[in-house]
This record gives C-alpha cells, sequence and structure tokens, in this order.
C-alpha cells in the first residue's frame, strides 16, 4: 500500500512539475510575442486606411514579385463573423482584415482608383452595423465600425451589402442597420454573381 502511495505521489509531482514548466514557457512565449509585436508596430504602415494595429503593413524592400498596377483589382469580400462579447469597443475583426488587405494592395503599387471593394455583411457580423443608437443600447459604447465604413466608401467606393435572410435568422431589422449598407434577397447570390464577373472572393472568417 505504500508503495502504491508512493507511486501515486511521484506521479503528481511530475505531473505539477510538468505544468508549472508549461506555464513558464506559455509566460515566456507571451513574452516574447509582446516584444515582437511591439517592434512590428513600430515598422507598420497605414498606405490607405488604418483600422488599428492589424491593419497595418510590413514594408519590404524590393520585393521580386509586382502585380500589374494597370489592372482592376476587384474584391469580394465575405465578412461573418463578430466581436467577441468583451470587445465590442472595437472595430470588428474582420473589418480589420478588409482593410489590411486592401492597405497591401495599395502598399504593392496598386492605384486606390483601380481597387474595387465589395463587402457581403451576414451572420454575426450584421451586428456590427447597427445605427449608434441601437449598438449603445446593446453594448454601452459607441459602435466603433461607423467610422472605418464610412472611411472605406469615401476612399474606395467600397459597398456594403447585406443577407436578407440573415437579418432575418439573426433578428437584425433593416432600419437597426447604418443605411451605409445596402440589403440583398441573399448573400449567396450576390457572392456567386460578383465571382462570375471576375470578382476575387476572399472570406474573411476567425477559422481562416
Amino acid at each position: 500500500m505504500k508503495q502504491i502511495f508512493s507511486f501515486f505521489i511521484c506521479l503528481l509531482l511530475v505531473q505539477f512539475g510538468m505544468t508549472q514548466t508549461v506555464v513558464k514557457d506559455s509566460a515566456q512565449k507571451a513574452k516574447e510575442d509582446s516584444i515582437k509585436m511591439k517592434k512590428l508596430e513600430a515598422i507598420l504602415t497605414y498606405p490607405l486606411i488604418n483600422a488599428g494595429t492589424f491593419s497595418g503593413v510590413v514594408p519590404v524592400s524590393n520585393p521580386d514579385e509586382i502585380p500589374d498596377p494597370s489592372l482592376n483589382y476587384k474584391l469580394l469580400f465575405e465578412l461573418v463573423d463578430n466581436n467577441k462579447a468583451t470587445e465590442e469597443k472595437d472595430i470588428n475583426h474582420g473589418l480589420t482584415e478588409i482593410c489590411r488587405i486592401i492597405n497591401l494592395h495599395v502598399a504593392s503599387g496598386i492605384p486606390v482608383k483601380n481597387i474595387t471593394p465589395i463587402i457581403v455583411v451576414h451572420a454575426a457580423a450584421l451586428r456590427s452595423f447597427y445605427i449608434n443608437a441601437i449598438y449603445q443600447n446593446k453594448y454601452k459604447v459607441d459602435n466603433p465600425n461607423i467610422a472605418i465604413v464610412d472611411e472605406l466608401i469615401k476612399k474606395t467606393g467600397a459597398r456594403f451589402i447585406a443577407c436578407g435572410q440573415a437579418m432575418n435568422f439573426f433578428d437584425v431589422p433593416r432600419e437597426e442597420m447604418i443605411p451605409q449598407v445596402k440589403v440583398s434577397l441573399t448573400a449567396q447570390t450576390v457572392l456567386s454573381h460578383y465571382q462570375l464577373i471576375g470578382y476575387k472572393l476572399y472570406e474573411i472568417r476567425d477559422d481562416k
């Protein structure tokens, strides 16, 4: 019995030591990531739109592959995710990613006039496009997405199109959404239509 008890004590000690090592390693990695992020933040540029740190571009000297700036870059974005419950004060992370992709095109030498973004909004992402009064009532903060939407429209002529099916399912009435977002019967036909006329689809979701 004593031998069995000793065995379990040893096993617990080993597991405790491993747990301490994992916690220590995680803390060290978090510290290293934080240092790396601060270094990146110091050199990031925002060629067109600043939608937060993660919309920035790291400069690259003398790239070998350069896109043709004379082409029309027709960009179709499918935005489906909303921020976590504790992040309502932040710009929708998917919207930030859309701004990053557009910034990357501009940083690559493509004129803004040759960039045409279409943003298809459905699923939980609809909640990022409430008018400010509704957003304040639900989340107790101003809607941080409205200014970015306005900037994208002003600078690129971006179109925002919401899915009428998702609006019904997620109970987001048209009158509660900002008027900059237009409404379609379904996101599916918007996605198929624009791809058929040459738009490049970017699926903007957390699991991508």
